[in-house]
């Protein structure tokens, strides 16, 4: 055995480094074992989460997760509809990561070189909700038109209330005038379960979130809208590493399991 070979084991028996072993810093920017599993990377700082309402329950669900994993983390969510969280990052919102329910609103800050390449994360679709037992007998988009029902929707501005509006002209029926336009899908939700509305379009997501406080009412698929939720890490950011770690673990099987448990459909 050469001098250099003897000098090497016995710095390795000296540091106990374990010299058949390395770390190296993962994809996400966390620093992880070779071999270990991510969830055991460990995030710290600061981290401000935007994401769209209908986001909330799942998110939610996930902040609490990852702080429970990670002591030195602290995640702030934000939630509201995706355009007025467009507009909050434009004029300088301390945004980490963003999450839209619409590509259109992602691309106005990918056009405006704010965000890292997007990635989509989960997609969506629409249901009509109305109070339980349907006491209007609503079983169709064209019955939430009826003389006698009040219908309130998302604002056209909003992904849900865009949607919303696809869905009336794919089904062939006028455009929708609606008793109020609400700013995000929990507002137009609260006007259901007041019962200041007697129907309601938004998400699937958003029926299975309010549990028996309301009833769904399916929209058939010819007629309904498929809504893509893009995520992306804000270049501004000053916790990159945790927002990335944060985009994994959305895109990842953990967060893709809470997002399917809330009733999102996957990615593709």
């Amino acid at each position: 055995m050469t001098r250099r070979v003897l000098a090497m084991v016995a710095l390795c028996i000296v540091i106990g480094a374990g010299c058949g072993s390395s770390s190296k810093p993962s994809s996400s920017g966390a620093t992880t074992t070779t071999g270990s599993s991510p969830s055991s990377s460990k995030l710290t700082g600061d981290l401000n989460v935007f994401a769209a309402a209908s986001l909330t329950d799942a998110f939610n669900e996930i902040k609490t997760k990852l702080e429970g994993e990670n002591a030195g983390l602290h995640i702030t969510n934000n939630f509201a509809g995706s355009q007025a969280l467009v507009a909050q990052i434009q004029q300088g919102a301390p945004a980490d990561v963003f999450a839209s329910a619409s590509e259109a609103n992602m691309q106005t800050l990918v056009d405006g070189g704010l965000v890292e390449t997007p990635q989509t994360f989960a997609k969506n679709i629409l249901e009509i909700a109305v109070a339980p037992g349907n006491p209007k007998n609503i079983t169709t988009l064209a019955d939430t038109e009826k003389s006698g029902v009040t219908l309130v929707l998302a604002d056209p501005s909003v992904p849900a209330g865009k949607y919303a509006r696809q869905a009336y002209e794919k089904a062939g029926l006028p455009e929708p005038q609606p008793a109020s336009n609400e700013l995000d899908v929990k507002s137009v939700m609260t006007k259901l379960t007041s019962g200041e509305a007697d129907a309601v379009v938004v998400y699937v997501t958003d029926v299975q979130a309010a549990g028996d406080k309301v009833e769904g009412v399916a929209i058939p698929d010819n007629q309904n809208v498929v809504a893509t939720y893009p995520i992306a890490v804000l270049k501004a950011s000053k916790n990159q590493s945790a927002a990335q770690a944060y985009v994994a673990e959305i895109v990842g099987a953990d967060g893709q399991a809470e997002l399917k448990s809330k009733g999102f459909l996957p990615p593709s």
